[in-house]
């Protein structure tokens, strides 16, 4: 391993690059949500397994245990 620069996180005292493109419009009121998603949207066993596994002790709190 080498010795790191001091500089290592200059990186973000640096100005801002501009943004490419047109200029984002900060006119809340102006915006518009569409939801375009279907009314049940279908999941597979392995999705269910992953929240399972990562969130069962939060989902057991909240709901008990099953």
């Amino acid at each position: 391993m080498g010795i790191l620069p001091d500089d290592l996180y200059d990186y973000a005292k640096a100005e801002a690059w501009p943004c490419m493109g047109r200029p984002i419009n900060c006119d809340v009121e102006s915006w518009t949500v569409t939801d375009d998603w279907p009314e049940r949207v279908p999941i597979t066993g392995a999705e269910i397994d992953v929240f399972e596994a990562w969130f069962g002790d939060l989902f057991d709190e909240l709901f008990g245990p099953c």
